[in-house]
């Protein structure tokens, strides 16, 4: 199962105490997978998109909960395309219908309907607790997040770009900033930061996939953490390695070339400890002259060194 298939798993048990978080639940799921039609005798039917069974059982399971309706497929009713999808019926009792979209404010008192997948009223989510539970079941219908392991994305594809400005709006409400790309037809919100998409899974309610999101988080950090440490000191020794080879080279061109019965003592006994430790740092080359010489005047020696070794060259 993908990480995304878990964190829906979990987001599918969540079911809102609160029948003000349960409309915005069912608000959520109407708004992003919904359809309302009229059948041949004039009556409204509610359908959903059957692609996913967690969503459905969860829609049953609120309208339960919220209005004491007892649903499910409705088989006697045809199926209807719109959009490029597939939509099943699950709800044509003309009363329940409109109790269920008017309380969800997709219907007004005349019977006027609100466009599905576009903006929801803000009535539905005006508490913080209910853009929490909107958020959750958007996601669980529009949603999905990447693997951990190769990249932290989360987005919600929306059908309109009003769906996706209201969606980073709840977002930002919860001080997490979301970005809104064209994607084709579609309108994706999008996280790319870790820290924000654990705050949404903390949002949505779902501790067991933020718990492992964040040990992955860990263990990602610790072993970048280590690989920069490994770089920075093989860089170090490399650079060392070739810093005392570049010695080597231009004290033998002094020695072949020049002598070194010709430099001062400080530089010829600099010298002939480098060819014998070529492999010792500058602190161990100080410790071995007499009297012993600190880093900088090591470094001071081997660099007039190497300056007479450039003249010699020149």
């Amino acid at each position: 199962m993908s990480f995304s298939s878990e964190v829906k798993e979990e987001l599918s048990k969540r079911i809102a105490s609160s029948r003000h978080c349960q409309l915005a639940e069912i608000s959520a799921i109407v708004t992003c997978i919904g359809h309302v039609e009229a059948d041949k005798a004039g009556n409204t039917v509610l359908y959903l998109q059957a692609d996913n069974a967690q969503v459905l059982r969860k829609f049953f399971t609120l309208l339960r909960k919220a209005f004491n309706i007892v649903t499910s497929i409705l088989e006697g009713i045809p199926d209807v395309k719109a959009g490029g999808r597939i939509y099943r019926p699950v709800l044509d009792s003309e009363h329940d219908v409109e109790s269920v979209l008017m309380a969800i404010r997709l219907m007004d008192q005349n019977g006027n309907l609100r466009e599905t997948g576009a903006k929801v009223s803000e009535m539905v989510t005006r508490n913080s607790c209910c853009k929490r539970a909107f958020l959750r079941d958007a996601f669980l219908c529009i949603g999905s997040i990447s693997d951990p392991n190769k990249g932290y994305h989360l987005e919600y594809v929306c059908s309109t770009p009003e769906l996706a400005q209201q969606l980073a709006d709840m977002t930002l409400s919860f001080d997490i900033e979301a970005r809104i790309v064209q994607r084709k037809k579609y309108y994706v919100l999008y996280i790319k930061e870790g820290s924000g998409i654990v705050d949404l899974l903390n949002i949505m309610e779902a501790p067991v996939s933020l718990m492992n999101l964040e040990n992955l988080r860990i263990l990602k950090e610790m072993r970048n953490s280590i690989n920069r440490k490994v770089n920075c000191e093989v860089a170090n020794i490399t650079k060392t390695v070739n810093a005392a080879t570049k010695q080597v080279e231009d004290i033998t061109y002094i020695r072949d070339h020049y002598g070194f019965g010709k430099l001062q003592e400080g530089l010829k006994e600099m010298a002939e400890v480098r060819l014998e430790h070529p492999d010792a740092t500058l602190l161990e080359l100080g410790k071995f002259l007499d009297p012993p010489v600190g880093k900088s005047g090591v470094n001071h020696r081997l660099r007039k060194l190497s300056e007479l070794a450039d003249k010699l060259r020149s």
